[in-house]
């Protein structure tokens, strides 16, 4: 197949579609990559890639297109989406080139559709939307949007028509069904097929942490995250032994710090900033119990986190705070402790990891290392995307 992939994000930004893209091409298929120039997470296009218009990486075509860089604030963010939908459109009204299917990755933005929209149209081809973000859920999750405001109805008509547009939905979590049908009333063909992790072996030298029991969490540190429940769990915990140890970044940063400074925990709680998948990797690999959190409220609440699956894929045990279609699959793996999202729950499940032997721990991770690499591995992902797009070719 010669694939016409559409994502704002790609390497060397941290997005799980560039290990998918190159599956793929080891499928014998052609793929060519439209995306934006490289800024999320650096504030600024990236210096070596600011006059990259197009490049071949790994077998892969990628085609960059010019963009506003993603900063913090809420105005250069509205600007970063809109430069990508305007550019990202122009780019597919002018291609020539004839592609057999368009494969549409849905994160944040929804209106990076809108290139693949006008592909299909005007070549009659298929679109396939592997959907991994919730549009308009998200904003009101992370209340950028409060709902039944004028601006959220405006997002809603326009996430469903362009949601409408496309042939087949692929949903990065089973309960994303029900909110095609119940809230944005339409009836899609959809597939389930999770997004694998950005890193699934660990060749770096092991994090030498400073304390013999570490729990880690690697992930955003955003609204729906439960952030602040870390360091009011770990004021619970009494055992000096204990160090939780937190990476990533958001708009929870300073208050996890705030809280850490409150309660004066700064023997217990590590806050190491941002650290990119392949260096957070080692700490993965040291950690003796990792963690992961979402706010069950909500059609978001329910969904898989990325970082569920990095987890999963480092053998360790799990503690969890989370319901839905992650919780689902951690209770299937079987190497893991499900707590109530308030500290007690927390402290407990902490506590009782601690008390087991390293070697009942170790049996736990490699029940959710298996289970992984037999359901959800990028390899997995590959072959499940390659099978969809090929049986809507054969549909044509």
């Amino acid at each position: 197949m010669k694939i016409l992939v559409v994502c704002q994000y790609y390497f060397p930004e941290n997005n799980v579609l560039t290990n998918i893209c190159e599956e793929l091409v080891k499928l014998g298929n052609d793929v060519t990559v439209l995306t934006g120039k490289p800024n999320y997470g650096y504030g600024e296009i990236i210096p070596e890639y600011k006059n990259i218009k197009y490049q071949e990486i790994h077998g892969v075509k990628v085609h960059r297109v010019n963009l506003y860089p993603r900063k913090k604030s809420r105005l250069s963010i509205i600007r970063n989406y809109l430069s990508f939908w305007t550019n990202s459109k122009k780019w597919a009204k002018n291609c020539k080139e004839k592609y057999d299917i368009v494969y549409s990755m849905s994160m944040s933005p929804v209106t990076i559709l809108s290139a693949g929209n006008i592909y299909k149209k005007k070549h009659h081809v298929k679109h396939v939307v592997h959907c991994v973000d919730l549009w308009p859920e998200s904003v009101i999750a992370t209340h950028a949007v409060r709902k039944n405001s004028l601006t959220y109805k405006i997002l809603y008509k326009w996430s469903r028509k362009l949601y409408s547009q496309v042939d087949h939905v692929i949903i990065g979590s089973p309960s994303y069904k029900d909110y095609f049908k119940d809230v944005l009333k339409l009836d899609v063909d959809t597939s389930f097929v999770a997004l694998p992790s950005l890193v699934e072996v660990n060749n770096a030298e092991p994090h030498k942490y400073n304390k013999p029991f570490n729990i880690l969490y690697c992930g955003n540190l955003g609204l729906i995250q439960l952030i602040d429940l870390i360091p009011e769990t770990m004021k619970e915990i009494n055992n000096s032994n204990i160090q939780f140890h937190v990476i990533g970044m958001g708009p929870k940063s300073n208050e996890l710090l705030g809280l850490i400074n409150k309660y004066s925990l700064e023997d217990k709680v590590i806050y190491h900033g941002p650290i990119v998948a392949n260096k957070a990797a080692s700490y993965f690999a040291s950690a003796d119990v990792l963690y992961v959190s979402l706010d069950g409220y909500g059609y978001v609440g329910k969904t898989i986190p990325n970082k569920l699956m990095m987890s999963l894929a480092f053998g360790k045990p799990i503690i969890g705070v989370l319901d839905g279609d992650g919780k689902d699959i951690l209770i299937n793996a079987g190497g893991n402790i499900i707590a109530k999202p308030n500290p007690e729950s927390v402290a407990e499940a902490i506590n009782k990891m601690y008390s087991l032997s390293t070697i009942e721990r170790k049996e736990m991770g490699i029940k959710n290392r298996e289970y992984y690499f037999s359901n959800l591995s990028i390899e997995k992902c590959g072959l499940k995307v390659n099978k969809i797009l090929s049986d809507e070719l054969l549909q044509k």
